[in-house]
């Protein structure tokens, strides 16, 4: 209880945002003719093709996102979560109430985060402008399959399109062919995925019922947009996502975009131009002069959620490390770092760094420094601070190319120990800075590593090719590396004796096969022990 009560750390949170700036992380633009909707901050905004003063047409407590106007321009179509669920709704272009066409049940994958993005998005109009088309996971217990319906603008009924799965789609003018991707995987973080899921742009005709594949490669090859006889889509072949061009008519594939700093992403276009996300930004595409220019946004906005608040900093703790005497703990909280009594006394903010993210912090055995990781100087990289923050603190590594998981100081307080997601194990010198590697894995990464009390061996768990854990040391004098565990054996949380002369580790090695009441099976329980090594 008194370990809860000294986490209540209250937090000021301070922001700055005017109407005058740029806007920018605007998302999943459309087109039509010299109109432009985008998603902000979750609501729908209307803005010349030109740029300009913004105006927000929705306002819901949910997220609104890719809207799509009408091939006359006179409604957005648009994927919402008004009520609760995310569903296709209808909005006159200059605003007004929604209208909700679909109901779909309820999925446990449906969010905006999710790394198989929301269910029920909408993807386009048929030419017609009798139906909105949309990719719905709805049919399927595979949170990685959808399907794509139509749906009437007057609702009623949806009407499944015979395809065995689809992503990103667009029509061809006269409504007789789609161009689409059978895969959705445009909210995944990876870049540059080659695998089996790495998808390729279909044309479906919707007559004869054939399918013809027009790129064929192990790149991304996403969302087709149907401008008379060229179909534009993005690709990754080339490392970034550019804008690429295939001809209906000559077969050939031309790249229009060569941008090597941001990816494009979520394009949606009219028989004009392609709009675009970039970066934050919004750029527009001119499919006749092939020009590329920047759509410049101001947003009108109160920006309530950018007022100055207080945020209780106990509800999102990260990490905690008590003090060698026990007196005080440090907390990682809301990405800053807290130094908070016991029982009594001054909570100090350490780091009051709003806009980076602190993390991770460990107290030294010394008791006189606390290390953490912070990324305020662009990377995660490590800073030493006094622990009763009376200096300025000191960044010991520099040039980061990864993300560090935790570390450990050495017991003399001279070193710090880190694991980092490039499968690396290393420790720096306090004051040489100097950066030692002790292990490279070529399977996973080192979660599992602890000092010897003289600060001359560390023990770390190492994964094996076999799908084991092997316990190793490492001497820091010979820089030799020693496995103690076989590579055969499950063997994990090592640590050392306080006198030095043991290891402590449990080990998933006692069998005893028993037959399961189940099934004709071996079935092994309680193999875990713990075991001693001199």
């Amino acid at each position: 209880m008194k370990f809860l009560k000294a986490c209540l750390i209250m937090m000021y949170i301070t922001t700055q945002a005017t109407a005058q700036d740029e806007a920018r992380l605007m998302r999943f633009p459309a087109v039509h003719d010299n109109k432009v909707v985008f998603s902000y901050a979750g609501d729908l905004y209307l803005v010349a093709k030109d740029g300009g003063m913004a105006r927000r047409i929705t306002s819901g407590d949910g997220y609104e996102m890719f809207p799509r106007f009408s091939p006359d321009g006179k409604y957005i179509a648009f994927t919402g979560q008004y009520d609760g669920n995310t569903e296709v709704f209808l909005i006159p272009a200059e605003g007004v109430t929604p209208k909700r066409l679909t109901y779909t049940a309820t999925l446990n994958r449906d969010d905006i985060s999710d790394r198989m993005g929301p269910n029920n998005i909408v993807m386009g109009w048929t030419p017609d402008g009798k139906n909105i088309i949309y990719r719905s996971r709805k049919q399927t217990f595979n949170s990685f399959v959808g399907h794509l319906f139509i749906v009437p603008v007057e609702g009623g009924v949806s009407e499944e399109l015979p395809l065995s799965t689809g992503g990103f789609c667009s029509y061809s003018p006269d409504g007789k062919m789609l161009a689409f991707n059978r895969v959705f995987r445009e909210f995944r973080t990876w870049k540059y995925y080659k695998g089996g899921m790495a998808d390729d742009v279909r044309i479906f005709n919707t007559e004869t019922k054939e399918i013809t594949k027009i790129c064929d490669n192990d790149a991304q090859d996403i969302i087709p947009m149907w401008i008379g006889n060229t179909i534009y889509y993005l690709s990754d072949r080339d490392r970034n996502m550019n804008l690429f061009a295939y001809d209906t008519e000559s077969k050939e594939t031309q790249k229009i975009t060569t941008f090597d700093d941001y990816d494009i992403k979520f394009p949606s276009h009219d028989q004009n131009g392609i709009v675009f996300e970039k970066g934050g930004f919004l750029f527009y595409f001119d499919a006749k002069t092939k020009e590329i220019k920047q759509i410049h946004v101001q947003i009108a906005n109160d920006f309530s959620h950018s007022r100055d608040f207080i945020a209780d900093a106990s509800k999102n703790i990260t990490a905690v490390d008590m003090s060698p005497g026990g007196e005080r703990i440090v907390v990682s909280a809301r990405g800053e770092i807290f130094s908070v009594p016991v029982k009594s006394g001054v909570t100090r903010n350490l780091t009051k760094s709003s806009g980076a993210h602190d993390r991770n912090a460990v107290w030294s055995p010394d008791g006189k420094y606390i290390a953490y990781f912070s990324d305020k100087s662009g990377e995660f990289e490590i800073w030493l601070q006094e622990q009763d923050g009376s200096s300025e603190p000191v960044q010991l590594t520099k040039k980061a190319d990864t993300y560090p998981f935790s570390m450990r100081w050495s017991p003399d307080s001279k070193k710090l120990l880190w694991s980092d997601k490039k499968l690396r194990l290393r420790y720096i010198d306090i004051d040489s800075k100097k950066i030692t590697e002790v292990a490279q894995s070529q399977v996973w990464e080192y979660r599992d590593f602890n000092w010897s009390p003289d600060s001359k061996w560390i023990v770390f768990t190492d994964p094996m090719k076999t799908g084991m854990n092997q316990i190793k040391l490492y001497s820091l004098e010979s820089k030799k590396t020693i496995p103690v565990t076989s590579e055969w054996y499950e063997s994990y949380h090592a640590n050392f004796s306080r006198d030095g002369k043991y290891l402590v580790f449990i080990s998933d090695r006692d069998f005893n096969p028993t037959y399961s009441h189940t099934e004709w099976n071996h079935v092994y329980t309680d193999m875990s022990k713990v075991y001693i090594l001199p």
